[in-house]
């Protein structure tokens, strides 16, 4: 991809798009960054831009979007958008961040998508790939965009890259040397014209363009995944909590085991894995299956995977006060993600759910509330359908704000219970992101 000299429109001027505006201009090209949010929202991003000298407009898109050959799509922008529309009509090419990022890395890319355990599964391949001696940077939706790391990475080096189905739509040759489809579950649908098989494929578009020296990863429990799987080039690896396989990861008799060729090559006990719920475990199985591609050394990982300390937002412990423990779980965007939650404690639970609904079905977990929850409180816009949907069953009450929300459960919450963020929901009716909402709550739990 020959970027010089060219005239490239990057719409959004958030993360992944003040990335891949300084790329392109390290590059020789013309970066332009467009975004229609407001100013006061995009601060931090502007402050960027102008540091970097790098045009750009807020608050509109004007009709120079539309002078370049090339527009680079940030992932919160969507596919149906006017300003796209209106682009693919003009005959301009559209691609997303990772496709850009990824035609300049040198490195190998170690691509993870699933709708659920990214965050935690890019941040424990990159902790055990770097603990067995593989400088590997983590990037993608976790920490810094693909783009502000891209050229730095040598051949001989790693990134572990978090991937959404948002990025992967708009890929052309993006080419990871090692995939892993972690599990799929309804989400996002408001995206895919409220089509789960659209969701489906977009997940599946991260193995499209991989050759048989490249090697897929995949949750062998997931039968959505395993019969949406289409026809692929690469080798696989499967791994399973239920299953022995013989070219992969399982459960046995209280250990996790690698094999190759049905041949053992690597164990270690459940008990050496620092991460709490089935799903970290099946989480650490498709991040030990990196590894051992790779050659990473047995004891390096077993060592690795002992010192993980879990990454912010998801199960974090915050605090315990009297024998409460608060858990910050703001990354919790969909019901999956809370069946998840709910199924790592025994104790009671007094539960916060609502925000920006993205279509929930909360049947999934209706009968794990049954069991271990006392009390839900709701919160943001969906506040009336969680009631809705919960109170003839359990208490639920709603409540305007997170700092209420915990001071309330600071006074009901007895010793040996549990108060879980788990919202469900996208933050954007009451916060800037999942982690601006994350932050909020932990800051209200260290307030009390």
């Amino acid at each position: 991809m020959d970027i010089k000299n060219k005239n490239i429109t990057i719409i959004g001027a958030v993360k992944s798009g003040v990335g891949a505006a300084k790329l392109i201009k390290k590059l020789g090209g013309h970066p332009f960054v467009s975004d229609s949010g407001t100013e006061s929202k995009l601060t931090a991003y502007i402050t960027k831009l102008k540091a970097a000298d790098i045009e750009f407009e807020i608050g509109s898109h004007s009709e120079r979007i539309f002078q370049c050959e090339i527009m680079v799509v940030s992932p919160g922008v969507p596919s149906n958008a006017e300003v796209l529309v209106k682009a693919r009509e003009k005959g301009i090419k559209l691609i997303s961040e990772i496709e850009l990022a990824g035609y300049f890395c040198k490195g190998n890319i170690i691509a993870i998508t699933g709708t659920n355990g990214k965050t935690t599964t890019t941040s424990l391949c990159g902790h055990i790939m770097n603990a067995c001696g593989f400088k590997t940077y983590l990037a993608g939706n976790i920490g810094l965009a693909f783009s502000e790391i891209a050229l730095d990475v040598k051949e001989d080096e790693f990134v572990s890259l978090e991937v959404s189905s948002f990025q992967l739509d708009l890929i052309d040759g993006f080419k990871p040397k090692v995939a892993m489809i972690l599990n799929i579950t309804p989400d996002h649908l408001n995206r895919y014209e409220n089509k789960f098989e659209n969701y489906i494929n977009s997940k599946l578009r991260i193995y499209k363009n991989m050759d048989a020296g490249d090697c897929l990863v995949l949750n062998n429990d997931d039968e959505v995944l395993t019969k949406s799987l289409t026809k692929r080039n690469s080798k696989d690896l499967f791994f399973s909590l239920n299953k022995e396989q013989n070219n992969g990861c399982y459960v046995k008799d209280g250990k996790v085991i690698f094999a190759r060729d049905g041949k053992e090559e690597f164990s270690c006990g459940i008990a050496d894995i620092n991460l709490k719920g089935e799903h970290n475990i099946a989480n650490a199985m498709a991040s030990i299956c990196a590894a051992k591609i790779f050659g990473g050394d047995n004891k390096k990982i077993t060592g690795a995977l002992s010192s993980f300390q879990g990454v912010e937002h998801r199960l974090e412990f915050v605090r315990e006060i009297d024998g409460v423990k608060f858990i910050n779980d703001s990354k919790a965007t969909n019901v999956d993600s809370v069946w998840y939650a709910l199924k790592s404690f025994d104790e009671p639970i007094f539960l916060i759910l609502g925000g920006l609904d993205k279509g929930n079905d909360y049947n999934q977990i209706k009968d794990l509330v049954l069991k271990n929850v006392v009390k839900i409180y709701a919160i943001g816009s969906s506040a009336d359908k969680v009631f809705n949907f919960f109170h003839s069953f359990v208490k639920v009450e709603i409540k305007p704000s997170l700092q209420e929300v915990v001071l309330a459960a600071n006074n009901e919450a007895r010793q040996n219970e549990i108060v879980l963020l788990s919202p469900a929901c996208a933050s954007f009716d009451m916060f800037d992101s999942y982690e601006h909402r994350g932050k909020v709550f932990k800051e209200a739990v260290n307030n009390l």
